[in-house]
C-alpha cells in the first residue's frame, strides 16, 4: 500500500466461536482507519491505503510517541447513539479543510481504537492480542473524539448485548495470536446478525422508476463478474438519485459479466457499466448456484474496491 504503514488485518465471517482463549467486542458500522504518529497530529489511512487525515480534523489533537501505530474503526453516531454509516458517508471523502471542519461540528466522528501495533519504537505486532490490548488500555486513550471500546470474555452475552443495542454484530479474536498485516485470518471472526454481502454493480435496469434494479456480481477467476442477482428492494428516492449519478458516467456497451451468466430476462434492456462500484446488500440466503434470495439494497460502499468483494462460504459477506 503506497504511503500507508501497513494493510490492516481482516476477519473472516463465521459462527460465534466459544471456549477459552477468545476475546469479544462489538462490531462497529464504520470504516477501518490506521493512525500513524510522528511529531504532532497523527496521519490517518483508510483500509485501501489512501490518506484520509484531512477528512477527520477532530482526531488531530490525539497524541502518542513518534512511531506509534493504532488500528480502529471510524464511526459517526446517530441520535440514538448507534453508528450510522449513512452519516459517515458524508465524511469519508471530504478533503477540503473548511468543509471538513463544518462537518466535524455537525457530524462528529468517534475513532474506536481496538489495537496497538506499535508504541514508539516498540513493535507489538508479533505479540499476542491479549498483551496488545492490555498495553492499549494502559494508554488511557479516551478523548472527545476517540476511545478504546470494551472487550468481553463471554461471547453469548456480548452478542445478546449487541442485539439489544441494535449493533451490527460481534468480532471474536483469539487472545494468543499476533497481528498479521493484510491477512484475512480465522483468528478473527466477525459475526453479523443479518446476512449481508458486498457486491459489484455490473449493470442496472429501468422499471416502474428510472432505476428498477441493480445487476450485481462477484469477481470471478477470469476477472469477469459472476452474476448474483437483481437488487431492486430498498432503493429509496434519494438512493436512486445517488446511484444514477455515479452509474451513468460508467456506462459501457459491453457486459462485465461472464458470458451467459445473466439470464435473458435480466439482461433484456440492461444498461451495462464498468464494474467499479460496490454496494452492500442484505438478503435471505443464497441459492445453490450463488443467487441472492430476497436481496435489498443497503448502501454504496465507496470505502471498498471490487477486488475486496470476496464471498465467504457462509453468507457471501
Amino acid at each position: 500500500m503506497p504511503g500507508a504503514p501497513l494493510s490492516p488485518m481482516l476477519a473472516t465471517t463465521g459462527p460465534l466461536p466459544s471456549g477459552p482463549g477468545w476475546s469479544y467486542e462489538f462490531k462497529w458500522d464504520g470504516v477501518r482507519v490506521i493512525s500513524a504518529f510522528d511529531s504532532g497530529a497523527p496521519r490517518l489511512y483508510a483500509r485501501s491505503g489512501t490518506t484520509v487525515t484531512a477528512a477527520y480534523p477532530e482526531i488531530s489533537a490525539m497524541r502518542l510517541p513518534a512511531g506509534s501505530l493504532l488500528d480502529g474503526e471510524m464511526v459517526v453516531m446517530n441520535a440514538e447513539g448507534r453508528p450510522s454509516f449513512t452519516a459517515l458517508a458524508e465524511r469519508m471523502h471530504v478533503r477540503d479543510p473548511r468543509r471538513a471542519a463544518q462537518l466535524a461540528a455537525s457530524l462528529p466522528v468517534t475513532y474506536m481504537i481496538f489495537d496497538l501495533l506499535k508504541h514508539g519504537d516498540e513493535d507489538l505486532k508479533r505479540q499476542p492480542y491479549a498483551l496488545r490490548r492490555e498495553r492499549l488500555e494502559e494508554l488511557d486513550l479516551n478523548g472527545p473524539h476517540w476511545m478504546v471500546p470494551p472487550v468481553f470474555t463471554d461471547g453469548a452475552a456480548t452478542a445478546a448485548a449487541a442485539r439489544e443495542y441494535r449493533l451490527e454484530g460481534v468480532v471474536a479474536k483469539r487472545a494468543d495470536t499476533p497481528y498479521v498485516p493484510g491477512l484475512r485470518s480465522p483468528d478473527w471472526v466477525k459475526v453479523k446478525f443479518d446476512s449481508t454481502g458486498d457486491y459489484v454493480i455490473g449493470g442496472w435496469r429501468a422499471g416502474a422508476r428510472r432505476l428498477g434494479g441493480l445487476l450485481v456480481g462477484s469477481p470471478g477467476p477470469d476477472g469477469r463478474l459472476l452474476f448474483r442477482g437483481r437488487v431492486g428492494g430498498g432503493i429509496s428516492g434519494a438512493s436512486e438519485t445517488e446511484l444514477l449519478s455515479v452509474l451513468k458516467p460508467l456506462a459501457t456497451e459491453k457486459s462485465p459479466f461472464a458470458p451467459g451468466a445473466v439470464p435473458r430476462e435480466d439482461a433484456r434492456g440492461a444498461h451495462w457499466v464498468q464494474p467499479e462500484l460496490v454496494v452492500e446488500v442484505r438478503y435471505g440466503n443464497r441459492t445453490p448456484d450463488g443467487r441472492l434470495r430476497f436481496p435489498r439494497f443497503l448502501r454504496l460502499r465507496p470505502d471498498k474496491s471490487p477486488a475486496e468483494c470476496v464471498e465467504d462460504q457462509d453468507d457471501g459477506s
